[in-house]
């Protein structure tokens, strides 16, 4: 068998409004366990693709033995709608395994599973035999799978030999480093503040003395004076060398540390709801056949600023219910249902499926509030960090998960739903965009229906009320 099935060179990745990484490099030897981390956007799931040849890179090539067979795992399995997206999962899994890969790639796998799901998937990966390439921010999976990390960072994929603890341990280790050397020029700067004081005033009292001298008709005491200006020149330099290396060191710690925070500014409009009733359903069924419903006797009551998570297994109809809700006409119902309107409900699944690919970020919001000018439209988006021309007249089609969440977000606080559901959304985030979406949330007023397996954002965002839909599945 081939040492190094896959040889990287020189691969380079760009799209018009940004370049995610440049002359990557890089020998893939069979057996390897490998994480692509990063923010959102920096071009993870397109290295994945590029890596099974579904893409073409902006420069560069890979170069695959004749014996490479790859399985390939995307984010966003199509296939298959009426199932829930952990079943999607495992059954794209199971495609993929049976032509017997000997490297697999998956994308964000443990997005779609629930805790048990996920335990096996772990579990699995753990005894495959092959060559392993995720693209994942989960942290038990980059525990316990992973030997060598392929960080994208700053139009760089940097290679780091280890595992996730060991990672983590060398940013903490630069955090401390960096901070420790700021402080110390910090103390630098101001001892040289202090001498240079202390030769101003010894420069004063020689021009004193010098006068003094004059006046007695003495040759003028003009040392001090010299020696003052040559140490006020040489502090200059000094302090400029100083600010300048804080500089660096002051951009390096950024990189390292929590990412800007969003401050939305929901519209007035929504506050109108108070505390009145957005949800009453007693004794209700539904399910995909008037016949054989999915989930029975269903009751649930939620009025303004109330939050509550939809919890339950994979397939056991948390989605359907949410499509109920919402009003789809797919779904059966019966039993009493009262439903605010569906204008006064946000809705956010982890696809971003309400975003339209063919416009831009720009065009989104103008269609979503055409009443705004332009300035306040450019202003709101700036409040998402969407500022530069080329961030703002990008088409979605080619933002990130991240990206395409804080679209989501700005359309949320500047037109503000009575009801916002949220449907597995922290699944395709990175740390960062997370913060930003538990930053939103948390300030959000109106009620809240989250489904989602991540227990630490729902405590974040402040659901303390679970509802666990097994105990509604129908006998049929």
């Amino acid at each position: 068998m081939i040492h190094k099935p896959i040889q990287i060179k020189g691969l380079s990745l760009s799209f018009p409004h940004k370049t995610c990484f440049e002359n990557f490099n890089c020998e893939i030897a069979y057996g390897s366990r490998i994480a692509i981390i990063g923010k959102n956007g920096s071009g993870k799931s397109t290295l994945l693709k590029i890596i099974a040849g579904l893409v073409e890179p902006s420069w560069g090539a890979i170069m695959r033995s004749q014996d490479v067979t790859i399985g390939y795992v995307p984010q966003v399995v199509e296939d298959h709608s009426s199932l829930s997206g952990g079943e999607r999962l495992n059954n794209a899994m199971t495609e993929a395994l049976s032509l017997n890969p000997n490297i697999l790639l998956l994308d964000e796998p443990t997005n779609h599973l629930d805790l048990h799901n996920r335990k096996g998937l772990i579990r699995m990966l753990q005894n495959y035999p092959g060559t392993l390439i995720i693209a994942s921010h989960d942290v038990e999976l980059l525990r316990n799978c992973i030997d060598t990390l392929w960080h994208i960072d700053n139009g760089k994929v940097h290679i780091f030999s280890g595992n996730y603890d060991d990672y983590i341990g060398e940013i903490k280790q630069k955090r401390a480093s960096i901070k420790a050397e700021l402080e110390f020029l910090t103390r630098q700067k101001k001892d040289m503040h202090n001498k240079l004081m202390q030769e101003q005033k010894r420069a004063a009292k020689s021009k004193a003395k010098g006068k003094k001298s004059m006046e007695h008709n003495k040759w003028p005491n003009l040392i001090g004076k010299t020696k003052a200006l040559q140490g006020e020149k040489t502090s200059g330099h000094k302090k400029s060398a100083i600010d300048k290396r804080k500089s660096g060191l002051t951009e390096s710690l950024d990189n390292l540390l929590l990412p800007e925070i969003i401050i939305p500014k929901f519209s007035i409009e929504s506050a109108d709801i108070g505390n009145r009733m957005v949800i009453q359903i007693s004794g209700g069924s539904i399910g995909y056949f008037a016949d054989k419903p999915l989930l029975s006797e269903i009751n649930l009551s939620l009025y303004g600023g109330e939050r509550i998570a939809i919890t339950g297994d994979n397939g056991s109809g948390k989605s359907t219910l949410i499509k109920a809700i919402l009003g789809d006409e797919s779904i059966y119902k019966s039993g009493e249902w009262y439903v605010i309107k569906r204008e006064d409900i946000g809705y956010l699944d982890q696809h971003y499926s309400t975003l339209d690919p063919n416009k831009s970020v720009l065009e989104t919001m103008l269609e979503f509030v055409p009443n705004w000018p332009h300035a306040e439209i450019r202003r709101h988006l700036n409040d998402f960090l969407f500022r530069k021309n080329e961030e703002v007249n990008a088409p979605i089609s080619t933002l990130s998960g991240g990206e395409k969440a804080r679209l989501c977000l700005a359309q949320i606080a500047a037109k503000t739903p009575k009801l916002l559901i949220l449907d597995e959304i922290t699944n395709n985030l990175d740390l960062e965009t997370r913060e930003h979406v538990i930053q939103v949330l948390k300030s959000y007023p109106g009620a809240m229906i989250v489904i989602s397996h991540d227990a630490d954002f729902l405590e974040e965002i402040g659901v303390a009320e679970r509802m666990d839909v097994s105990k509604f599945r129908a006998n049929t």
